[in-house]
């Protein structure tokens, strides 16, 4: 299934959510090298998070990178030693592998961004995001401590956004594109499917972990704050019915 629209009705510009998308796509075709495809994995290692840096707390090495080891005291020069390993877990949330990967996480976060930052407020929606996104990288290094592959995407951030949208918004209908057809479907089942999908999928090149990790997150979040997040929606479109 992919999502056309939602129809949860929202009174506030999603500025954070509109903001967000536009970094992103200025750092896919400003930042990649992409006129350079030989340029690209030496740009990923350079810049974007890895589970062996994280856990060792220091750059990979040239032995490392080629033989895909991690070892826990690696001889050698790092390939980059003046790379920062914990603020590249930021930086990875800006960063995608092609056209595709970048557009699908921008389109959902379209889709769904828009109510969740409504409920959260602007600063409460930036802090979903990135926590979420910054969970959902540590969660794949939890599981991969060893792993030597860059880590990039926004995915875990907007994994954050669909299960706080799960919690809050579970009525609310998804117009969707189910093969060849086009139909509402309740977000509860759309989300629902999406989450079990990352399971079914369990693609080595796609971080699936990170993804459930960031639904996860998202879904606690918006259980321990449900009421007064409902609540703020409430507020706002009422205020916005009364000045009518």
């Amino acid at each position: 299934m992919f999502p056309l629209r939602d129809f949860a009705p929202t009174r506030v510009v999603p500025l954070v959510t509109i903001l967000l998308i536009g970094i992103n796509v200025l750092a896919f075709f400003g930042w990649h090298p992409l006129a350079d495809p030989a340029a690209q994995a030496p740009f990923l290692y350079e810049r974007a998070a890895i589970a062996c840096e994280i856990t060792t707390g220091r750059p990979l090495t040239l032995a490392e990178i080629s033989s895909g080891r991690c070892v826990e005291e690696a001889p050698g020069q790092a390939v980059f030693p003046q790379k920062q390993v914990l603020l590249a877990v930021i930086v990875s949330l800006f960063l995608h592998g092609n056209l595709l990967h970048l557009a699908g996480n921008m389109w959902f976060l379209w889709i769904f961004g828009n109510s969740v930052e409504e409920a959260f407020g602007a600063v409460g929606f930036v802090l979903l995001y990135f926590v979420g996104g910054v969970l959902a990288t540590l969660g794949f290094v939890w599981l991969h401590p060893a792993s030597t592959d860059p880590l990039i995407g926004a995915s875990g951030a907007v994994a954050a956004v669909l299960g706080a949208y799960f919690v809050l918004f579970p009525r609310s209908w998804v117009v969707s594109l189910i093969v060849f057809f086009v139909t509402p479907v309740p977000a509860a089942i759309f989300l629902g499917l999406w989450f079990i999908g990352q399971f079914a999928v369990a693609d080595a090149s796609v971080a699936w972990e990170a993804l459930v990790a960031g639904f996860a997150l998202g879904m606690v979040v918006a259980l321990l704050l449900r009421r007064p997040l409902k609540s703020r929606v409430r507020r706002i479109h009422s205020g916005t019915r009364a000045q009518a």
